[in-house]
């Protein structure tokens, strides 16, 4: 299971409901990765999409306590033990985590790949990613050149987890 994320300075991901900043390469960067992929998300994060739609091209696998939601064209679950079940029926490599932060804290330890694009800024947020620079088991293992939007910069790396939970513990 891989995941992806966008974070500042100090790994916020977001602030009340709303990412930090929109950078149109990261979001083409996510587009191109997570297309014809299954996505992992909570509701909130799917609140945020445009008219609240599941993303084109993508099975969408939503996370909600409440038993009661629905949303077509998506798989809602409704716990951990729900959603890994689900995802049994999918190789390991097509499932991306992508939000928000309680879905992260959730299942980053279960991902052995990280996609993070790290934006050299320090934003006002209420939303975080934990710091994978400070975990013994996460290392990098790819980074991009400097990328520039306006006077943000920003890379793109790739982390790697020496040892991922399985989702059979």
């Amino acid at each position: 299971m891989q995941l992806i994320v966008a974070v500042d300075n100090n790994w916020a991901i977001g602030n009340g409901t709303k990412l930090l900043v929109r950078i149109p390469e990261d979001q083409k960067f996510f587009r191109e990765t997570t297309m014809g992929h299954v996505v992992v998300l909570g509701r909130k994060t799917l609140a945020e999409f445009p008219n609240g739609l599941p993303l084109k091209g993508r099975k969408n696998i939503i996370l909600s306590r409440d038993e009661n939601y629905t949303v077509k064209d998506a798989v809602v679950v409704h716990s951990k033990e729900e959603l890994f079940e689900e995802l049994k029926q999918y190789d390991s490599n097509d499932i991306f985590v992508i939000g928000g932060e309680t879905v992260y804290e959730m299942l980053y330890e279960y991902c052995d790949t990280a996609h993070v694009t790290k934006i050299d800024y320090s934003y006002q947020a209420d939303k975080y990613f934990p710091n994978l620079d400070e975990k013994d088991n996460w290392k990098i293992t790819g980074e991009s050149d400097e990328q520039t939007y306006f006077d943000l910069e920003y890379y793109f790396y790739k982390y790697e987890n020496a040892n991922p939970k399985s989702m059979d513990e």
